[in-house]
C-alpha cells in the first residue's frame, strides 16, 4: 500500500488560543483547553449542541489535539467536533505528579463531556493514551455508554499488558520484586527537569528514535517523521516522566464489556511497537460482535497521520453504523 503522508502544518502553541476555544477546569483545579468545530461549536461558548451527533477526540501521549487535524478535516460538516488537550499537554495546565494517571485522564474526559456536551449523542474517539482515557471513563461511568455515548473509535491503543513481555517487562518485574520500582520512577521524575533544561529538539538522533518507535515498515516518509518529532518534542520531559508510571500498571480490560453497548471500531497497525496490533485484536475480540477491527498493514503507531485514507474511511464507516442504529431505535 503506498504511503499516505500528512499534508498539514501544525498550528503553533504560542500566541492566543483559536477563536471559540474554551477552558474547562477540573475538580482538582487543572485547566483543560477545548476547541470546537461544526454546528453549535465553531464560534460560541461550546456549551450547547444543535448538531445531531458530537464527536469528542482525545489525543495520544506527548501529543496534543493538533494530531487530529487530518481527521478533523474529514469529519468537518458531518458532525460537531470537540477536541481537547489532555492535562500536561498542549495548551492544558499541568498537574501534581500523583495525578498523572490514566484513571485521572478518564475523569477529565468525563468532565469535558459534562461541561461542553451536556446533552445529545456522543461518539468518543481516542488515539493511544486517548483510547485508554475512553476505557477508563467506561469503567468509571458505565451509565454513559448506550445512553449518551453511542459509539467509540479506538485507534492504536491498548486495554492493558503493555509491559507483559520483553526486556522492559523483565526489568519492571525484577524492580517490583526487590521494591525498587518506586525508587526508579522517583529518580526519573527528579531527573526530568534537569534533562529538560539541557534538551535539544529537532536532532537527527531524535528523528531516528521516533522513526523506529512511531512508524512502521513502509510509512515513514521524512516529512511525516519530522512532523511527529515536532509534535512529540513540544511536550516537556517532566510531563513524559510523570505519566510513565501509569502505563506500567495500565489495565482497563474490565471496561471492555461496557463498550458492548455501542458500535466500536478498533484500528490497529501491524508494525506498531508501542501498542502492538495484538492489543487491538484483543480489544475487538473481547467486545465481540459490536466491534469492527481494521488492521493496517505496514503502518506504525502514527497511523492516523500516515494512513489517513484508511483511518478516515474507518471513522466514517463507524458514524454510518451509529446513524443506522439510531434510525433502527427511532
Amino acid at each position: 500500500m503506498p504511503n499516505d503522508p500528512p499534508l498539514l502544518t501544525l498550528p503553533p502553541l504560542d500566541g492566543p488560543p483559536p477563536p471559540g476555544s474554551r477552558t474547562v477546569t477540573t475538580d482538582d483545579g487543572v485547566d483543560l483547553h477545548v476547541e470546537f468545530d461544526g454546528p453549535a461549536g465553531g464560534g460560541g461558548s461550546g456549551g450547547g449542541s444543535d448538531a445531531p451527533l458530537t464527536v469528542v477526540l482525545s489525543h495520544g501521549f506527548t501529543a496534543r489535539l493538533a494530531e487530529w487535524e487530518l481527521q478533523r478535516e474529514a469529519l468537518r460538516g458531518r458532525v460537531r467536533l470537540v477536541l481537547w488537550d489532555q492535562r500536561g499537554h498542549g495548551r492544558s495546565g499541568w498537574t501534581p505528579l500523583t495525578r498523572a494517571t490514566i484513571d485521572r485522564t478518564g475523569r477529565d474526559l468525563g468532565q469535558v463531556l459534562d461541561a461542553v456536551v451536556p446533552s445529545g449523542p456522543v461518539v468518543l474517539a481516542g488515539h493511544s493514551m486517548g483510547g485508554m482515557s475512553i476505557l477508563a471513563l467506561a469503567r468509571q461511568r458505565p451509565e454513559l455508554f448506550g445512553t449518551r455515548v453511542v459509539g467509540a473509535f479506538l485507534l492504536a491503543t491498548s486495554a492493558g499488558g503493555l509491559v507483559d513481555t520483553g526486556l522492559l517487562a523483565f526489568a519492571v518485574k525484577v524492580m517490583r520484586r526487590v521494591g525498587l520500582l518506586s525508587v526508579y520512577l522517583w529518580v526519573l521524575q527528579r531527573l526530568a527537569p534537569f534533562l529538560e533544561r539541557r534538551r535539544r529538539r529537532g536532532t537527527v538522533l531524535g528523528r531516528r528514535a521516533i522513526r523506529r518507535l512511531l512508524f512502521g515498515r513502509d510509512d515513514a516518509d521524512p516529512r511525516s517523521v519530522r512532523l511527529v518529532q515536532q509534535l512529540l518534542e513540544e511536550t516537556p520531559l517532566p510531563v513524559t516522566m510523570a505519566f510513565y508510571a501509569t502505563f506500567l500498571d495500565h489495565d482497563e480490560t474490565a471496561a471492555l464489556p461496557v463498550l458492548r453497548r455501542v458500535p466500536v471500531t478498533v484500528v490497529a497497525a501491524t508494525h506498531d511497537r508501542l501498542t502492538p496490533a495484538s492489543h487491538g485484536r484483543r480489544i475487538a475480540e473481547t467486545i465481540g460482535a459490536g466491534a469492527e477491527l481494521v488492521v493496517v498493514p505496514g503502518a506504525g503507531h502514527s497511523v492516523n497521520l500516515t494512513r489517513r485514507a484508511v483511518v478516515d474511511r474507518a471513522f466514517l464507516d463507524l458514524l454510518d453504523r451509529v446513524d443506522h442504529r439510531a434510525r433502527e431505535a427511532g
